[in-house]
């Protein structure tokens, strides 16, 4: 589904023609359409270089440190990039509203709430995990089109969860790509910059999304001060290597222990653990994972198993080092916290509920006492709705 604005500016803007204008080779690089001439409908030529007037399209932390790099950049007067920014955002049910929607406030930056986009005059476009289509017309609004600051090298992980997909999939390269928006489709468009940086061994979701942030709000900057030049030098994406990052399903954070590597589930972890605890089951009640750890061999050297085979998701208790060892597919894992109606260290939940069940078989089998994996009932499919918020 494609969202059409309600309000949008003034009579359209084109670039192109003689004089020294912008080249309308940006509209045919992104597949706009659009006739090219020199001149709005008032007279007035178009921006042939900075200052630029900016419209800001954003949700999360992500976007927000592109917005802070932006507004830093306005409030430099002596670089002249940015003369005006504004800022457009979506509902939230906190009062406070999103993480660009605070900034903004804060730093006393006209807002805007989707599908309202102001009636300003702008030469640029900016968006930053903002998670909505937007239509053609919109984007031949501005003379110098939309500007994409997504956290992956495109073509790879195109959609509203890349950071999550790199680390879930184990990715060691990633990246951050400043492309141009193309109507109806997610990340399709020309890329106009692209750096790599390697990823930090095991780190989460969340710590990879403040370095790339940091990189795309830095790559950006550069992009608007030879913005020009930057749109004629835009290259078509690959047509090899095309991957793609759903959003997160609730069913995602329920681990699999028969399916799933010790490698599956600590990736896992990294990738969502620290924003949606996971989950599995414990006598037919639902149990949070809150602090996964990888287990060294001299932790399993302990384990008194007598050479049987154990079955995934068995559960035993490892007194010294104080963790829930949690047998998965090829392994172990270990498990420092859990929540059942509170939270509970390992060595709480031992003595809480692992002691008393041992106490009741005192020859009990490690396979009896075990997670099970938790089977959420399947939603009938509705329509898709394209117009996701970008997930990190």
């Amino acid at each position: 589904m494609r969202v059409l604005v309600r309000r949008c500016w003034g009579p359209r803007s084109v670039c192109g023609g003689p004089g020294g204008r912008p080249s309308p080779q940006w509209r045919a690089l992104a597949g706009l359409g659009g006739s090219p001439g020199g001149e709005d409908g008032r007279g007035v030529r178009v921006r042939e270089k900075p200052p630029w007037r900016v419209l800001f399209f954003g949700t999360d932390q992500f976007a927000r440190e592109a917005l802070r790099a932006l507004h830093a950049a306005r409030e430099n007067k002596e670089e002249e990039l940015i003369e005006k920014l504004d800022v457009v955002t979506v509902p939230s049910p906190s009062p406070k509203g999103l993480p660009v929607k605070q900034y903004a406030v804060q730093s006393h930056l006209p807002v805007y709430e989707w599908p309202d986009v102001g009636s300003g005059e702008y030469d640029v476009g900016v968006v930053a995990s903002f998670g909505r289509l937007l239509s053609e017309a919109l984007i031949l609004k501005f003379p110098y089109g939309i500007l994409n600051v997504h956290p992956s090298c495109l073509p790879r992980w195109r959609g509203p969860a890349p950071i999550i997909h790199t680390v879930l999939h184990g990715d060691t390269v990633t990246g951050v790509t400043i492309m141009q928006i193309k109507p109806k489709r997610f990340d399709v468009g020309p890329i106009l910059k692209q750096e790599t940086v390697p990823v930090p061994p095991k780190s989460t979701a969340k710590e990879l999304e403040t370095v790339l942030s940091r990189l795309g709000a830095n790559m950006l900057i550069s992009v608007l001060k030879n913005l020009p030049e930057s749109l004629s030098k835009g290259r078509q994406q690959p047509t090899e290597g095309v991957t793609y990052a759903p959003k997160i399903s609730a069913g995602t954070r329920c681990i699999k222990w028969e399916e799933q590597t010790s490698e599956q589930i600590l990736r896992l972890y990294r990738a969502i653990g620290t924003i949606i605890p996971l989950q599995t089951l414990w006598m037919d009640n639902t149990i949070k994972l809150l602090d996964l750890v990888e287990v060294n061999s001299s932790v399993l050297a302990d384990l008194k198993l007598r050479g049987e085979r154990v079955t995934p998701g068995s559960v035993v208790y490892h007194k010294q080092s104080q963790i829930l060892l949690v047998c998965c597919k090829d392994g172990w894992i270990g498990v420092r916290s859990v929540m059942l109606k509170k939270t509970l260290t390992a060595t709480d939940f031992y003595n809480g509920y692992l002691h008393p069940w041992y106490q009741k078989d005192s020859q009990p089998q490690p396979r009896q006492c075990r997670f099970q994996t938790l089977r959420l009932p399947i939603k009938k499919q509705g329509k898709k709705n394209c117009c996701y918020a970008t997930v990190h």
